[in-house]
């Protein structure tokens, strides 16, 4: 048999092997299944291209001092929005400034190759942990630490979110800091760690140091000290929390206070998997949205399921450990612990965010049944039973692919095989030789080919975007070739390519998605006609000439249609762009704008405007036969294929279309352009379309052909008067500012001599901005239709805004704090060693569990 390591030794080794492991299976599973960076199938699915891409974009812009704005202010997204908690949420990553070592049109690749590094490190991290905690063979612990960074949970749901693998990485990270802890040692390097894992990111920290807490507490009660020793140990880990969450408080403060001012998401109650799907995703090759990715590798599955019966470990070991792993799957299925794990807030998707604790508890049980030698044929044995009846039970899961069978069959004979093999060792060095090799193989195989199966099923269940390529780049030259900020706002168009097209491409633009997307944004967008995804928190760009004036957009992008979204043939033409004269960024209003929305978005527009410049005529919808339909109700019965609206409007007006229920086509009967609506309830909304002039008989007919029913609002066409629009832009630019400067969190406008009324700034009104006119005081700002306002004295001839995140100053307080409680703590133990005058007491020995059995 070969001899095990004191605690602790062969870390280096053990760690590395994890990250080779790691790296190895992943890289191998994205290239058997065809993927980026080694295949032409795009791995850009869900937020993965629409969030996490673009926002790594924008810092990669901030890195090079290229992105228009700053850690506090985005000026790019949302017409300005706040960047610390996007930054806080997404990019506070210690791996995150690595994307200013790639090409910024290689942008896909850095975000891939942290993901990589991000897994391979959380391996490491583990291996080093399951050494720390019992000492065992380097590369057993190795083999063991890359099974839980290739979890079921990291293949299937945390590849594509890789804000959330910085959790993987904090659960051992913290399972150390609770071990130091026992043994009353480094004190301010644990404090240090907690502050970077919650930095990192807060929400799958919370649920790594819940994890953590419950790992202390089965190592107390295993190690044996007495009652005070036990609570001065959990004492210095809650304090160790504590300290280091103070420390993190400046951006925790900020992103949770960000939550609140953002668009409220939808809440769904809680409902448990059934429990065949359970344990159908402990199997590899197996995928479900929205069910525990419970896989952890075969090897460390037969080895947790055989702890309980290897009667090599002691019986209080084994029991505890296994009660652990019990009551924690069991939480995974009861409301209200699942709410208690998700920080008592509904996640907005998937309900089991938090199984990647439960996938280190999986491995760690394993750990603790190989650590105390091979388990006997008799435990392997039962394990391999309990294996074949979960199998049996998840036949009919609808998780199971074609995959599963083969590959759980080949995992468990190469793991039978190697244990057994090692088991049977001795001091044959060749056979314990021959044994890893299966066992690393084994392991090898199954995580790639899972790796690769959750990576093509995903494709199939999920929206997905093209990597950075040849239409953004010529997007982004069109918009650099026009860009005037802050002069006036360059719009990346309507015909995005990823819901966050402004941070990608360059731009001011309306579009922004995000889980901090602002309330006041997302309602004042939709009010003035605007369209959204994600239930209001992907706000779209809105092709609107009055919005444009309103918002100081000059420039227009208008590109072809993706051709990766709509899988027609790429359209070589380049980007055109539009340009208009619009009012500065800031302008004056005479009045105070206290006047709420009504339901009309051209009502709603025209009062932002303060003018008059729409008709918006009766209509009547007609069914595919020409009848009325009193109902308005298109895509379903008799206006199925091509249903009509007609109505009067002034001739050589631009017509457009409001109809946010509507999902399918519609373009005038005289025109050739052809808007695209889409809608889906609850989830999107359509956005307001111009679809060309009225003709000269002022009768519009427009066309529809919808793809699912929806309704027709009764306001829903507007025909603009483009004339009486250039009059109001006119009025408002000779009133405006006639000169804007603009740098991260700070806004300055000169105005005109005489100015008196409220000026407005052109940015939606959210939390945090103070503003002062002339030499008076800085006041919360005003709010004129959900605009940034500012009311004018007579004399105030300038006006200066800035931002301040809300949270950010009590954060920063309780940070503050915390590390001057730090520092005299650390004082206070320095002085006490140097006025010992005895020796100082070596470091005691880590706790280790009281052993029943001989060993």
């Amino acid at each position: 048999m070969v001899r095990r390591s004191e605690r602790g030794a062969g870390r280096p080794a053990a760690a590395s092997l994890a990250a080779l492991v790691a790296c190895v299976a992943l890289c191998a599973g994205d290239a058997l299944a065809g993927g980026y960076p080694f295949g032409p199938r795009t791995r850009s699915v869900n937020d993965l291209g629409n969030q996490y891409v673009p926002l790594h974009a924008h810092l990669w812009d901030l890195l090079h001092g290229r992105a228009d704005g700053g850690l506090l202010v985005n000026w790019q997204s949302g017409y300005g929005s706040s960047f610390l908690p996007d930054f806080g949420t997404y990019l506070a990553s210690p791996f995150a400034p690595l994307v200013a070592l790639f090409p910024r049109d290689e942008i896909d690749l850095a975000v891939y190759v942290i993901t990589v590094l991000k897994i391979a490190c959380a391996a490491a991290v583990m291996a080093c942990l399951l050494l720390a905690l019992r000492p065992g063979r380097w590369w057993a612990a190795g083999l063991l630490g890359a099974s839980y960074a290739l979890c079921g949970w990291t293949l299937a749901d945390a590849d594509y979110n890789p804000m959330w693998l910085d959790g993987l990485i904090a659960l051992p990270l913290l399972c150390l800091v609770g071990e130091w802890a026992l043994a009353g040692r480094r004190r301010v390097f644990g404090v240090l760690l907690v502050a970077l894992v919650w930095s990192a990111n807060f929400y799958t920290a919370y649920m790594a140091t819940l994890g953590a807490a419950l790992v202390l507490l089965v190592r107390l009660s295993l190690t044996g000290p007495t009652r005070r020793e036990a609570l001065a140990a959990a004492g210095r880990a809650v304090l160790t929390v504590v300290l280091g969450t103070g420390l993190a408080a400046p951006l925790v403060a900020v992103v949770y206070l960000g939550t609140k001012h953002a668009y409220p998401g939808r809440v769904r109650p809680f409902d448990p998997v059934p429990a065949e799907d359970l344990v159908a995703r402990l199997l590899p090759g197996t995928y479900g949205w929205g069910s525990p990715a419970l896989y952890v590798g075969t090897t460390a599955l037969l080895l947790a399921l055989a702890l309980p019966f290897h009667r090599a470990v002691p019986g209080r070991v084994r029991a505890a450990w296994t009660v652990l792993v019990l009551a924690v799957t069991l939480s995974l299925q009861w409301a209200p612990t699942s709410l208690a794990w998700h920080a008592f807030a509904t996640p907005q998707g998937s309900s089991y965010r938090q199984t990647f604790v439960l996938a280190g508890l999986l491995v760690i049980a394993a750990w603790y049944a190989l650590s105390y030698g091979p388990p006997e044929p008799a435990a392997l044995g039962a394990a391999t039973a309990l294996l074949a009846l979960g199998a049996v039970a998840a036949r009919r899961s609808d998780v199971l692919h074609a995959h599963t069978w083969p590959l759980l069959l080949l995992a468990a004979g190469g793991t039978l095989t190697g244990l057994l093999l090692l088991r049977g060792a001795g001091r044959h060095g060749r056979l314990a030789a021959l044994a890893v090799l299966v066992l690393l193989g084994a392991q090898l195989g199954e995580s790639a080919a899972t790796s690769a199966v959750a990576s093509g099923l995903r494709l199939k269940h999920l929206d997905d975007y093209a990597p950075f390529g040849q239409r953004q780049q010529r997007q982004a030259a069109a918009i650099a070739g026009a860009d005037d900020w802050p002069r006036r706002r360059t719009e990346p168009g309507r015909e995005q390519t990823v819901a966050n097209d402004p941070m990608l491409v360059g731009g001011q633009g309306a579009a922004y998605y995000s889980s901090l997307t602002s309330d006041v944004l997302s309602r004042t967008l939709t009010a003035l006609g605007g369209g959204w995804t994600s239930r209001g928190r992907g706000v779209q760009s809105l092709d609107n000439a009055v919005t444009d004036v309103l918002f100081s957009v000059g420039a227009r992008v208008h590109s072809p249609p993706d051709p990766h979204q709509t899988h027609r043939p790429a359209d070589t033409a380049p980007p055109t762009v539009t340009r208009r004269e619009v009012p500065p960024l800031v302008t004056v209003r005479p009045g105070p704008g206290t006047t709420p929305f009504g339901a009309s978005p051209y009502r709603n527009q025209e009062l932002l405007l303060g003018s008059r410049v729409y008709t918006v005529p009766a209509l009547t919808v007609h069914d595919d036969a020409g009848a009325p339909l009193p109902a308005r109700r298109v895509g379903s019965g008799t206006a199925r294929t091509r249903p009509a609206i007609t109505a009067s409007c002034p001739p050589g007006t631009q017509v457009n279309l409001w109809a946010p229920h509507f999902s399918g086509t519609a373009r005038l009967a005289t025109g050739t352009d052809t808007a695209v609506f889409r809608s889906v309830s609850g989830r999107s909304l359509a956005a307001m379309e111009p679809l060309g002039r009225t003709p000269a008989s002022g009768r519009v007919r427009i066309e529809l052909v919808p793809d699912r029913p929806g309704r027709i609002p009764p306001g829903a066409v507007g025909c603009l008067d483009t004339a009486r629009l250039g009059s109001a832009a006119a009025r408002l630019t000779a009133t405006g500012a006639t000169a804007v400067t603009v740098s991260d969190g700070t806004l300055h406008a000169q105005l005109p001599p005489g100015s008196k009324g409220l000026a407005v700034v052109a940015a939606p009104r959210i939390a945090g901005w103070r503003c002062a006119a002339g030499d008076g005081p800085a006041r919360p700002a005003r709010q004129y239709h959900g605009l940034i306002a500012v009311p004018l004295d007579a004399g105030q001839t300038s006006l200066t805004c800035t931002f301040h995140p809300p949270g950010l100053r009590l954060g920063t307080t309780v940070g503050l704090v915390s590390l001057t409680v730090l520092l005299l703590l650390t004082a206070g133990a320095a002085a006490r060693r140097r006025r010992t005058s005895a020796p100082a007491p070596t470091t005691p020995p880590a706790p280790r569990e009281r052993a029943t059995a001989a060993h």
